[in-house]
């Protein structure tokens, strides 16, 4: 019987991680280094200028593939004999894990073709809504899952990855409403200065797309992707 595959989150976002959670799912969190604006120029050289879709599933790669080098990398420092060890000597604690998927995300605000990230300070982000207020933008979320399963635990070795994409509309809400909610400090936190799990929900009108790509990570589409790897999502339940 094939073990039950065990989700490496490779992000630091609380929401992400409550999301995953909320379905059912808790991960390992190992947060990537990934330095976002070098991949992006790199990227930018080698194909050309992207679009706030492919930026973020090219950050999101980067995340995925940088963790889960790092994993397959303190697994072979960890049954690498001692020089005073007999080769192949070691325990099961430090024996590689057989059954690891690896999924980073990253996700960026677009509006009227412009990509829109963290705001810098509060008078970025108070700047930042009185120019969304009353109008809508699109929430990109990238995704990219890694097998690391081995053989036995019913590996492919596949890398793949895809962006959930959702509009969003903003309420058109007064200075006062808007400098109470940079108050808080959340929209200095989280890509285009708002979250709909938030305190930012209120000031969500309506979206058209999957609520969770919003959130930070799409269920529906990271199902796909696991499905495309051979993982039921049932089984990450059963973890």
């Amino acid at each position: 019987m094939a073990r039950v595959p065990r989700l490496v989150l490779a992000s630091q976002s609380p929401a992400r991680l409550a999301t995953l959670k909320s379905a059912g799912v808790t991960p390992e969190v190992v947060v990537s280094g990934v330095d976002e604006d070098k991949v992006l120029a790199d990227a930018t050289d080698r194909f050309g200028e992207l679009d706030p879709a492919d930026a973020v599933l090219v950050l999101a790669q980067a995340k995925a593939e940088e963790v889960a080098a790092r994993l397959e990398e303190s697994w072979a420092d960890a049954e690498a004999p001692a020089d005073d060890s007999p080769a192949g000597a070691g325990s099961p604690e430090t024996e590689a894990p057989a059954d690891v998927i690896v999924v980073g995300c990253d996700s960026m605000l677009e509006i009227d073709g412009t990509i829109v990230g963290k705001p810098a300070d509060a008078a970025a982000a108070r700047e930042r809504w009185r120019a969304m207020r009353g109008g809508k933008g699109v929430l990109h979320t990238g995704h990219w899952v890694v097998d690391l399963r081995d053989d036995a635990a019913g590996g492919t070795g596949g890398t793949l990855g895809s962006t959930s994409s959702t509009t969003v509309w903003f309420a058109d809400i007064d200075d006062d409403e808007i400098d109470a909610y940079v108050a808080t400090d959340e929209p200095l936190h989280v890509a285009g200065a708002f979250t709909i799990d938030g305190l930012g929900g209120p000031y969500v009108e309506r979206i058209e797309g999957d609520h969770h790509g919003v959130v930070g990570i799409s269920l529906p589409l990271l199902r796909e992707l696991l499905g495309d790897l051979n993982i039921p999502w049932r089984a990450l339940r059963e973890a």
